[in-house]
C-alpha cells in the first residue's frame, strides 16, 4: 500500500509543479472565480465549448497550495471533451470520493483517484474541491462560486 501512496503523491507533486492546462485559453465562453478564504486558494476557471456542445477547451489562472493546483491541473485534463451533464456526473463522483462516500466510481475518474488520501483531512477538502465548484459555477453560467456552497463541506 505504501508504493500506491507514494506513486499518488508523486502525481501529486508533479501537477503542482507542472500544471496542466494554467493560463487563460484563446477562446472562453464562460469564467467563474472561486475563492477558499480558509486558506487563501484562488482560482480563475476558463471554459469553451465546441460545436459538438463538449468542452473544447479549459484553462485556469490563480494560486493555491499543492492540493488544490493539482486537482485543478488535473480536472482540467479530465474535463476536455466531456459535455456538461459528463462534466456534473464528473464532480459527482469526485466530490464523493473526497467526501469518503463509498458511491465513486473508479471508471469514471480515472486519474483523478490520487486525490483519495484528501479525506483524511477534512480541512484538505475545501482545497482539493475548489476548482470543482468554480467549474460547477461556470456550467451555471455564474461569475463566481459562492461562500455558502464552500461552507457546505
Amino acid at each position: 500500500m505504501s508504493n500506491l501512496r507514494e506513486l499518488y503523491q508523486e502525481v501529486i507533486f508533479d501537477h503542482n509543479r507542472r500544471p496542466r492546462n494554467r493560463g487563460r485559453p484563446d477562446r472562453v465562453d464562460r469564467v467563474s472565480e472561486g475563492f477558499n478564504a480558509l486558506c487563501g486558494d484562488q482560482i480563475t476557471l476558463y471554459l469553451a465549448f465546441g460545436d459538438d456542445g463538449c468542452i473544447s477547451h479549459v484553462g485556469f489562472e490563480g494560486q493555491g497550495c499543492a492540493i488544490s493546483t493539482a486537482s485543478a491541473s488535473l480536472m482540467t485534463d479530465a474535463l476536455r471533451g466531456k459535455t456538461e451533464s459528463e462534466a456534473d456526473e464528473l464532480f459527482q463522483q469526485f466530490y464523493g470520493l473526497v467526501m469518503g462516500r463509498d458511491t465513486a466510481d473508479a471508471q469514471v475518474l480515472g486519474k483523478l483517484q490520487v486525490l483519495v488520501g484528501v479525506q483524511e483531512f477534512p480541512a484538505r477538502v475545501k482545497c482539493a474541491t475548489l476548482a470543482w465548484h468554480t467549474m460547477q459555477a461556470a456550467l451555471r453560467g455564474e461569475s463566481e462560486v459562492s461562500e455558502a456552497v464552500l461552507n457546505e463541506q
